[in-house]
């Protein structure tokens, strides 16, 4: 028998301890729920379950970032409902103006009205806004972030939604051309101010020779020239599919003789709809009455008011009957690129609405196969802890027997 060592004890103690970690490693993953609360006890598991738990939250968000874009999209829509309500009353108005049973007096009345409504339209394109930015206006191009990853987006430009854009200011629209190859000017609205060309939030892109002939302008020295035109004071150019339009500023003398509408110069007659509305003299003006229209008034580059020439009077003039009959016209076409905008703001909701769809289904199977990782089985778990527990005192038993074993010893030495 020996004393200095109780190998009994040592034995009973060692395994005591080890009951004692597996019983506080099992509390510690009963009471998280959780059978990984470290990399050391799953370190393979841990490096999934994390990956997975950024892809969740990211689904997550980028749900959330759905909704936020749906609800910029219903702000933009609701903004073009009321433009939509505007320009049902000024057709209405103009229906009614077209009637000669109206005087003079009548129609200033009702030229009141859609002078008022221009201005409204112009009000909800500027002033709509969702979290500071402009809707309508034509400068908002974004980018919604609708997956959990990088690149995984959608684009959205909304047009610009005023009264010029929708052709309801007196401009002429005269002239497309396919734009140059190497120019880099994006798709959009862009106007003529001075000899600058701005883009829609008022920045300088270019410049044009507007205070001279007027013919062309200029981006990062590329050139794109006018054949008929003159890129003046106030023109507006639009640019998309790689063609660029443009819409001249017309004279207030253009504005009184012509009415809205679409004009062809045929021989020495100006035909509006297939009738005879004016006649083109030898210096190529428009003789309506007792008023000349020349070719500046238009935004035409001299010698270019001639046989075959076309142009668009845009306006919602309704000062007299031929004037109404022609903004009934301008109005249906504003009413159309309302439509077109509301339809595609539309259907970029819809397809949010299912991409959040799925985005929920995604995270929701994520969350699940997440949980086969990390959370633990509670009754599995229980079971271990219940051994070891019971081991623990079990050991902590034997303990004490092999410490009173060299008692026996005192017996020898009586």
């Amino acid at each position: 028998m020996i004393i200095n060592h109780n190998m009994n004890a040592m034995n009973a103690h060692r395994n005591m301890s080890m009951n004692t970690v597996s019983a506080g490693k099992s509390m510690e993953k009963l009471s998280s729920g959780l059978r990984i609360n470290r990399a050391g006890d799953d370190a393979a598991g841990l490096a999934i379950s994390e990956k997975m738990r950024g892809q969740i939250r990211g689904l997550d968000q980028a749900s959330r970032n759905s909704q936020d874009a749906i609800s910029m999209i219903q702000t933009a829509e609701g903004g073009l409902n009321e433009t939509h309500s505007i320009l049902q009353r000024m057709r209405e108005l103009s229906v009614q103006s077209a009637n000669d049973t109206n005087v003079k007096v009548d129609r200033g009345a009702i030229q009141d009205e859609m002078n008022q409504l221009i201005s409204e339209i112009d009000r909800i394109a500027n002033n709509t806004e969702f979290n500071t930015q402009k809707l309508l206006d034509g400068s908002f191009e974004g980018k919604f972030q609708i997956g959990a990853n990088s690149g995984q987006n959608m684009d959205l430009s909304v047009e610009k939604m005023d009264s010029s854009s929708l052709g309801l200011v007196a401009s002429n629209t005269m002239e497309t051309i396919d734009l140059t190859a190497d120019s880099n000017l994006k798709d959009g609205v862009y106007t003529v101010k001075g000899k600058t060309l701005l883009d829609v939030k008022g920045n300088t892109v270019g410049t044009t020779d507007a205070a001279g002939a007027g013919t062309k302008i200029t981006v990062n020295g590329v050139d794109t020239t006018f054949v008929k035109s003159v890129a003046g004071e106030g023109a507006t150019l639009t640019i998309k599919d790689g063609k660029i339009s443009l819409d001249n500023t017309i004279t207030d003398n253009a504005k009184k003789a012509l009415a809205p509408g679409n004009y062809e110069v045929s021989g020495a007659n100006v035909v509006k709809d297939g009738k005879i509305v004016a006649t083109l003299s030898a210096t190529d003006e428009i003789t309506i009455g007792k008023t000349k229209v020349t070719a500046t008034d238009l935004g035409f580059k001299a010698g270019e008011l001639k046989d075959t020439a076309k142009f668009t009077i845009n306006g919602s003039d309704v000062s007299t009957r031929e004037k109404a009959d022609g903004t009934i016209t301008s109005v249906n076409n504003a009413i159309e690129t309302v439509s077109k905008e509301r339809s595609k703001l539309g259907a970029v909701q819809n397809r949010l609405e299912h991409t959040i769809a799925n985005l929920n289904t995604s995270a929701e199977n994520l969350q699940a196969s997440e949980s086969r990782v990390r959370d633990v089985d509670m009754a599995k778990e229980m079971m271990a802890f219940s051994k070891n527990n019971i081991l623990a005192q079990a050991a902590q038993a034997m303990l004490a027997q092999a410490n009173s074993q060299p008692q026996g010893v005192l017996q020898l030495l009586r």
